[in-house]
């Protein structure tokens, strides 16, 4: 009887052992880190600026973006964040101590011309604050489709000013 006991004792052991076991050796999802939404975070390293929520909201054709996401400065002085498309003139954002800004929400989208990436696909961008090298990531391209980002999506044309219609109409030729 005290071996049926030890042997039903011993297999709940190895049930229970079975069955939790793989806990030991897994790692825990819930201390990865990742974006939880639909853009991705950047932490340069090497500067003071971090950047939550990066996308960029694109035409149909690709041609024209909005950079999307917080730019922040946990730090008591004014920082400067680089971004760079590659082939494309950089952007300069002054953040000041201690503040975010947050372009697409309380501040304009940054309008990225000559951006050659189709929503769905992604861009690598450059970002660099401090003096530090900087680091790349890959930033995704979406479309209008979601109703939140609708509004987000730039024409293809820059807004041209107006012309002024002026007076040079050449005086009636004399008899």
């Amino acid at each position: 009887m005290k071996s049926r006991l030890v042997a039903s004792a011993a297999i709940s052991a190895l049930v229970l052992l079975g069955a939790t076991g793989c806990t030991f050796i897994t790692p825990q999802s819930t201390k990865i880190e990742y974006s939880g939404s639909d853009g991705v975070n950047v932490s340069d390293s090497d500067g003071p600026i971090d950047v939550r929520n990066a996308f960029v909201v694109a035409n149909e054709d690709g041609s024209v973006g909005n950079f999307i996401g917080a730019v922040v400065n946990p730090t008591t002085e004014k920082a400067t964040l680089t971004m760079t498309v590659a082939g494309l003139d950089p952007f300069t954002v002054t953040v000041p101590a201690g503040k975010t800004v947050s372009f697409g929400a309380d501040e304009e989208p940054l309008r990225i011309d000559g951006l050659d990436t189709k929503p769905g696909a992604t861009v690598e961008i450059h970002f660099q604050s401090g003096d530090g090298a900087g680091t790349k990531t890959q930033v995704p391209v979406l479309d209008g489709s979601l109703p939140y980002y609708a509004d987000l999506v730039p024409t293809a044309e820059k807004a041209e000013p107006t012309p002024v219609p002026t007076d040079t109409a050449a005086p009636a030729p004399q008899e």
